[in-house]
């Protein structure tokens, strides 16, 4: 990865651009973002080079696939040293259920988002995980309900709005 370049106005742009529509084509996204086509592919290369873009994905729709399962788990630790964070995050890396795991700051640990194919199923990983000794004391489990908003974008314009000036 090369040495990060200062950002524009219009790199802005197209990273606002792709993240939402990471299929558009060159000339599309030319015209979005106000350039020609050939500066605006050498723009993505460079913001692909520098890692600001990192990959394209297609979003699937689960729902269509078949029952799910959404869980926040709060979980926490039994210990507090360097070693047992490091233990808890390489093992939960390999669970193929947990989707999103964060370190917070407050009562808990962790905020981990399991997808399972229904209860039992989340019971069945909760337990293995706790067999096999991730270090947990503690954990909560939340089900999720229904999910009313799910952005599959960071809001660029407004977190950086004063880079757009």
């Amino acid at each position: 990865m090369s040495l990060a370049p200062k950002l524009d106005r219009l790199d802005f742009k197209i990273l606002a651009h792709l993240q939402r529509n990471g299929r558009v084509t060159n000339v599309e996204l030319a015209d979005a973002v106000g350039l020609s086509p050939s500066p605006c592919l050498s723009r993505v290369k460079r913001l692909e080079n520098s890692g600001y873009i990192t990959g394209y994905g297609a979003h699937i729709a689960l729902a269509k696939l078949g029952s799910t399962l959404t869980v926040f788990t709060e979980v926490t630790l039994k210990d507090h040293r360097s070693g047992d964070f490091s233990r808890f995050e390489q093992r939960a890396r390999n669970v193929p259920e947990i989707v999103e795991c964060h370190l917070v700051s407050g009562g808990y640990d962790y905020l981990v988002r399991f997808i399972a194919r229904d209860v039992g199923h989340y019971q069945e990983t909760i337990e293995a995980i706790l067999e096999a000794d991730f270090g947990i004391e503690k954990y909560f489990s939340y089900i999720v309900i229904k999910s009313p908003i799910i952005k599959r974008y960071d809001p660029i314009d407004s977190l950086f709005v004063d880079r757009f000036s």
